[in-house]
């Protein structure tokens, strides 16, 4: 079988590797690959509109779609895992939330060893990526491809819910990507005028025409080609046909959490122990392939209003549902150029913290899921689903056959240390205590879920573990460090093979306090500098 060389090739197009592949084209210097499994571009309808996210969570053709095995911590019930396969990955099909966590986050990753990574070595990179109006010039940036903008009020809704949280004590928050994060505030959003700003959008898109560059769709990677310790190049199956791909200088392995560390498995590199049981033989050991593995996991707690008018219902249904449509299409306005959840709540779970450890998201109206389909809700009412940011909580992902294309067994096991059960019952009962401060308060008929009569901290933890979801934010099965369990240093590159690093959300030590795309694109422009400052001293 023939192979095409390039220098680079990077695996996957989503939130890092369209980043990695993109600034890596840039000086035209290299020639570089970039696979994307999935066959939809930055065309694809639904991935245009921030809503449409709503249409892509469940959808074949655009996502891998994954479930979870059942366990205690859940409910013994299988959690959906959604991650995009589509050009741009999960951010282009995400609920387009520009969150990056909080400076600690990172601090916390450069005082476990991961030399480079504070939140000021980082920075430079979150300001790279974007382009804002908000905030102050110390922390924004003012230039980058991914447009950020911040959601409008479309309903009183939002008004009445920042006086109540104003009420119990959370400030109106400015900028929560600036000094601090603790507040309230509407959601920023990676969207403009109306337009999603995916990796596929933003980067990938204004580079294609490069010569130095080939994107290829559709191509679902099987193995790393190893020569002994050193990765030289991927097997993948495009249309039905197996092909190769060499690099002549490294291979960036950016699929992602779930599948990062399976295709690692299925080359070889991994745990013995899990390799040998379907029958791989271990090129190289790394026993924290596929560990740690965390995600936001909390409960939708629900609320029935005394009056229409404040939600999104009414907007969302009939005729005035075409009216919306209408809207969006001609000015790119209204609920459907914004996504879902886009009011932002943190608060601490007691005195004593610096910062939040507990993220609540609103959101004006209420979904029902029926069939693996979502739409609005006939009840007038909104949701707020409090998240533990920090969980202490770890599961697993490992390959359940030798079968490239079986998806991987996924084991989550939230709720196990008694921090994140105390957290999680703290973040309900702020939730609670917002909801029935004025103005809100007034204005409530009832509370759908979990109900007035679910009191105790033992039947709150009942109704997290038996209804709760996560925010698919899913990090860490490949995580940075220097301890045994790691499987990349603080250069990204995979222990004991040479010519292979990886570059996305599972290299996270800790998962960060926010939505996880915006940071994963960060580690991707850092990524990039660092292959680009080792490639000139050659």
């Amino acid at each position: 079988m023939s192979a095409k060389t390039y220098d680079y090739i990077v695996i996957g197009s989503g939130s890092g590797g369209a980043v990695v592949a993109t600034r890596l084209s840039e000086s035209g210097k290299y020639s570089v690959l970039c696979l994307e499994a999935g066959t939809q571009n930055e065309h694809y309808i639904w991935s245009r509109s921030p809503i449409g996210g709503a249409f892509m969570i469940h959808n074949p053709k655009v996502n891998w779609n994954d479930f979870s095995e059942p366990n205690a911590s859940h409910g013994n019930r299988p959690i959906h895992v959604p991650h995009g396969k589509i050009l741009g990955g999960s951010s282009a099909i995400n609920g387009t939330i520009y969150n990056r966590g909080q400076k600690r986050d990172y601090d916390s990753w450069a005082q476990s060893g991961c030399r480079g990574w504070s939140y000021q070595d980082i920075l430079p990179y979150f300001k790279r990526l974007e382009s804002t109006d908000l905030g102050s010039d110390q922390f924004r940036g003012r230039s980058g491809p991914i447009k950020v903008s911040e959601a409008s009020k479309t309903t009183p809704f939002f008004d009445l819910l920042i006086k109540s949280a104003e009420a119990v004590g959370l400030p109106r928050n400015p900028d929560y990507c600036g000094e601090a994060q603790t507040g309230v505030a509407m959601a920023q959003l990676s969207v403009h005028r109306g337009r999603r700003q995916s990796t596929a959008t933003a980067y990938l898109a204004p580079a294609r025409s490069r010569s130095n560059l080939t994107i290829l769709s559709g191509a679902d990677a099987t193995s790393l080609i190893m020569e002994g310790k050193t990765c030289v190049g991927v097997r993948f199956r495009r249309r039905g046909v197996a092909e190769e791909a060499r690099a002549t200088k490294e291979v960036i392995l950016s699929c992602g959490t779930i599948n990062t560390p399976k295709l690692l498995e299925l080359s070889g590199i991994g745990n013995p122990a899990v390799l040998a049981k379907h029958g791989i033989a271990a090129i190289h050991e790394l026993p924290g392939v596929g560990e740690n593995l965390r995600d936001h996991f909390g409960p939708t707690l629900k609320w029935a209003l005394t009056k229409p008018g404040i939600s999104l219902r009414d907007q969302g249904r009939g005729w005035r549902f075409a009216r919306e449509l209408a809207r969006y299409i001609l000015f790119g306005k209204g609920f459907m150029g914004q996504g879902i959840g886009t009011m932002r709540l943190w608060a601490r779970s007691h005195e004593g913290i610096e910062e939040a450890d507990i993220q609540i998201i609103g959101n004006p109206y209420l979904v029902d899921v029926k069939d693996g389909k979502r739409s609005m809700s006939p009840i007038d009412g909104f949701y707020l689903s409090p998240q533990v940011q920090r969980p202490e909580s770890a599961g697993n992902i490992h390959i359940r056959s030798a079968d490239p294309f079986a998806p991987p067994a996924i084991n989550y096991n939230f709720l196990a240390t008694e921090n994140d059960r105390r957290v999680s019952i703290a973040g309900v009962r702020w939730a609670r205590d917002i909801v029935k401060a004025p103005p809100i308060g007034g204005l409530i008929e009832k509370e759908i879920a979990p109900g007035a009569e679910v009191k105790s901290d033992d039947e709150i933890l009942d109704f997290i573990k038996n209804t709760g979801t996560t925010t698919y934010h899913p990090v860490g099965t490949c995580k940075m460090g220097h301890d045994k369990m790691a499987v990349v240093d603080d250069q990204l590159r995979v222990y004991g093979i040479a010519g292979l690093r990886i570059a996305d959300a599972s290299i996270m030590p800790m998962i960060v306090s926010g939505n996880t795309s915006i940071p994963t694109m960060m580690i991707g422009e850092k990524c990039s500098d660092m292959i680009l400052s080792e490639a000139s001293r050659q």
